[in-house]
């Protein structure tokens, strides 16, 4: 029987190796109760081009980040100087990636996480009860039931709080309070109902500025933050670059005997960015779909590719796979996106395919699969 993996592990547990060795040659400042200092922590997200020795084996430290550098710094100041951090963005442009690396790098746990919906109520943030130990003993400590926010600040650790903008205005306002003066109050326990954080707590948020549904966040909760646009990737060498490399992790955590074809994945990537941005290479206008073409998105298109190669094809990077799935990709926001699609491929693809032949003229061909 073939070993049993978890399908992600945790940002500590998948760079074990690495924290590892940046903590044993950290020698830099570091804010109360953090594991890494800011510089060490700027190393383990950005990398370095200098192996760090453990127990007398070199450790790579791997670029994790594809960005503005600048942007890493800003946000690792930011939570050094007990300021939440706010990260807002489209979709798909690794704002949890990003809010689970630095976690995993200041305090060692990344998983310490709301996840805001519409359902989310104050309760799951703060704490909640043990309604069997509450009727019995009434509210005594062992029948409270610590929610992300109590174990952050209890522990000193960070809380990720995913798609804030997600939850009704009054429950991202229990936020105030304990952004501003760091205490929990817990009406319940009386004069002793009051939690003050930890050294090393922080709370950091993020919000799409594309998604529907969403709750504005009050004046008085921005003002508890720091906001960071993280943008989508801007370069189609590094956004293909970037599909590759997250594409290659997928495949060896599902044992398939593919390897990465770079062509297709620049096509991807060239299509991904065209379409986003609103303009092709050749300076040509294009419709942008309402959809969300993120680089998230690719590496899923690339992905559903290449699984359908390996089980039902002849193990190569199929075309006209990849534009039934980068139609359905399309296909998420509005049926009129297809129309969109078509006039790119008439267009663009035509173009292209008939400069550079290859995968692109296959590429084109497949368009009948755009109904």
């Amino acid at each position: 029987m073939s070993e049993i993996k978890a399908l992600k592990p945790t940002v500590e547990i998948l760079y074990a190796e690495e924290l590892a060795a940046l903590e044993a040659n950290d020698d830099g400042p570091k804010p109360a109760n953090w594991r890494l200092s800011p510089k060490a922590v700027r190393t383990f997200i950005l990398g370095s081009s200098k192996p760090l020795k453990l127990k007398r084996k070199n450790v790579n430290i791997t670029k994790k980040f594809y960005g503005d550098d600048t942007l890493i710094e800003r946000c690792i100041i930011t939570l050094a100087g007990n300021r939440g951090l706010m990260l807002v963005g489209e979709p798909g442009t690794a704002k949890t990636m990003l809010s689970e690396l630095l976690s995993a790098a200041i305090c060692g746990c990344s998983t310490n996480t709301i996840q805001g919906t519409a359902g989310t109520t104050e309760d799951m943030i703060k704490y909640t009860w043990n309604y069997a130990l509450l009727l019995a003993k009434g509210p005594v400590k062992e029948a409270l039931v610590p929610s992300p926010l109590y174990i952050g600040m209890q522990k000193g650790i960070i809380t990720r709080f995913e798609e804030i903008t997600r939850c009704p205005a009054e429950v991202q306002d229990s936020l105030i309070s304990v952004l501003s003066d760091k205490v929990l109050n817990i009406p319940e326990f009386g004069e002793e109902g009051l939690l003050c954080a930890s050294s090393g707590f922080n709370v950091i948020a993020t919000a799409n500025t594309r998604d529907r549904g969403v709750n504005e966040m009050s004046s008085a909760l921005k003002r508890r933050f720091n906001f960071e646009t993280v943008f989508p990737i801007s370069d189609v060498s590094l956004e293909a670059k970037i599909i590759e490399g997250e594409v290659e992790k997928l495949i060896r955590n599902s044992n398939i005997d593919m390897e990465v074809d770079r062509d297709a994945a620049e096509i991807l990537a060239t299509t991904f960015h065209e379409l986003r941005e609103g303009i092709s290479s050749e300076g040509s206008r294009i419709d942008k779909p309402s959809a969300v073409m993120s680089t998230a998105e690719a590496v899923s298109v690339y992905y559903q590719t290449l699984m359908s190669s390996f089980y039902y094809g002849d193990s190569k990077i199929d075309m006209s796979t990849m534009v039934q799935n980068i139609l359905g990709s399309v296909l998420k926001e509005s049926r009129e996106d297809v129309d969109k699609l078509r006039s790119y491929f008439n267009i663009v693809v035509k173009g292209k395919s008939t400069k550079m032949g290859g995968n692109w003229k296959d590429f084109y061909e497949a368009k009948k699969w755009i109904k």
